[in-house]
């Protein structure tokens, strides 16, 4: 069975960092595309980055600069560096998985099969 399992997420000041942990079960993630994705109240979800199976990143332009995807495979973890953080980045913050081993940067919320939970991440100003 397939889960994905997310933490880290908190209420920081504006301009604070966060690190939230993605630990992937039952899926050989290091072999796929994954991606991180935020969801604010009143918003549709919206991509954040993905991380290609080559380790290659790709960022939306809302964060690029300030946050940073990384995977840790022989800890099944995919990792979201969150640097100076704005109060619009106040969602909650999901992984996911899809079948591709490459996506390129595609974060089509329907291309990915799998999510987790989330974790809430509150930027206050």
């Amino acid at each position: 069975q397939v889960r994905l399992v997310e933490s880290g997420g908190d209420s920081v000041q504006a301009g604070g960092s966060l690190r939230l942990s993605c630990v992937v079960f039952g899926y050989a993630y290091s072999r796929r595309c994954m991606g991180w994705f935020r969801h604010a109240p009143g918003k549709e979800r919206e991509g954040v980055g993905t991380i290609d199976s080559d380790g290659r990143t790709y960022y939306a332009d809302s964060v690029k600069g300030r946050f940073a995807i990384s995977k840790d495979n022989g800890k099944s973890s995919l990792y979201l560096q969150m640097n100076r953080l704005k109060p619009e980045d106040t969602a909650m913050y999901y992984c996911a998985a899809r079948g591709e081993a490459i996506c390129s940067g595609d974060q089509s919320v329907d291309e990915y099969n799998y999510w987790g939970q989330g974790t809430q991440v509150t930027v206050s100003s």
